[in-house]
């Protein structure tokens, strides 16, 4: 059903109306009533819980950060069954993004193209619905992904970064700090170690309690992702999250000049989940069991998550699969985990 709606409606609207389009329901979703009934046929099955970082996942598989960047959609996401929810990117002061249209399908590729630029509304914008969350007797793990105001000069970054860590760690699980969005010009620089390494320290004291993650990106190469796999492990920071949107468009199968209608911006589905994969390996051959990897980029079915949580994944993000596979996305991801699982039980 899902499948012929997306092609013969949803697919021919503007990609970010049709988010919209879709969010609107998502929302409602969360009210009272309509939570609990979706809920029945989404609650993943309680042998997929996690805990890393001092907190209780009901299932590895969340939504990544850029689906609901304003913390509006959060219960009705884990209606849906995503075990939890990471919003933003959020930064300490309100913007509206780039200029539209900034949101562009490649179909063939399963992929999509964003250069939305940190739309949204602010960090204080934000504390009110995630307090209400936090007072839900059920609901999921939110975590806050934090990024860099546009206006707010590279040089003056950890200041712009701490205004959002005091207004936002009292009411997230916990925090990422976004230094590898491609959308925000000067923010990739960010991950150098030289500057990489004050930003996260800050962040880090004054999160207090809430976890530390750090988001990297996948053009970062493999000696770079050891360097700031090492600086976050010696930091003590809770985790890496990996990988964010890339600006490659190599090995695309969509039409090149629909590609370059498309303009700059970051990748994402499909076409990342190899580097993603690698990144992750990476990652996990050199930090310590505890350490907790999110791994995202390229997965949309049951095995491509399992793959992730074999090669050492903590936890899984998706995105661009929600809009290709539809709003039952979060459950048959459960679903096929928890087949995975019993059939795992079985050959021991």
């Amino acid at each position: 059903m899902y499948r012929l709606l997306f092609r013969v409606f949803l697919s021919r609207l503007d990609a970010e109306r049709a988010h919209a389009l879709a969010f609107a329901v998502i929302r409602m979703l969360g009210l009272p009533g309509l939570s609990g009934v979706t809920r029945v046929l989404t609650r993943p099955a309680p042998s997929l819980a996690v805990e890393t970082m001092g907190l209780r996942f009901e299932s590895p598989f969340g939504i990544a950060a850029g689906f609901d960047k304003d913390a509006t959609g959060v219960h009705g996401l884990w209606s849906l069954g995503f075990g939890h929810v990471e919003v933003g990117t959020v930064t300490a002061l309100a913007q509206p993004g780039n200029e539209r249209p900034r949101l562009f399908r490649l179909i063939p590729d399963r992929a999509l193209i964003n250069r939305m630029g940190f739309n949204n509304h602010g960090a204080a914008d934000a504390v009110p619905r995630l307090k209400r969350e936090r007072r839900r007797r059920r609901r999921p793990v939110v975590g806050a992904n934090i990024g860099k105001s546009r206006v707010v000069a590279v040089e003056d970054a950890v200041a712009d970064y701490l205004e959002s860590t005091r207004v936002l760690a009292p009411v997230a699980d916990y925090l990422v700090v976004n230094v590898s969005s491609p959308n925000t010009p000067g923010l990739r620089g960010l991950q150098e170690l030289d500057r990489l390494e004050p930003l996260l320290t800050a962040v880090r004291d004054a999160a207090g309690t809430t976890p530390v993650l750090v988001k990297i990106a996948p053009e970062l190469e493999d000696q770079a992702v050891l360097r700031v796999s090492s600086l976050a492990v010696g930091l003590g920071l809770a985790g890496v999250v990996a990988t964010n949107t890339t600006l490659s468009r190599e090995g695309l199968v969509t039409d090149a000049k629909v590609v370059a209608a498309s303009g700059e911006g970051g990748l994402s589905g499909a076409p990342l989940g190899a580097r993603s994969l690698e990144v992750l390996r990476i990652l996990r051959a050199a930090v310590p069991v505890e350490f907790c990897i999110i791994s995202v980029g390229g997965v949309e079915t049951a095995e491509q998550v399992q793959e992730r949580l074999d090669a050492g994944a903590t936890l899984v993000q998706g995105y661009t699969g929600f809009l290709y596979r539809g709003p039952l996305w979060a459950r048959q991801i459960n679903r096929g985990l928890a087949r995975s699982a019993t059939r795992g039980t079985a050959r021991a």
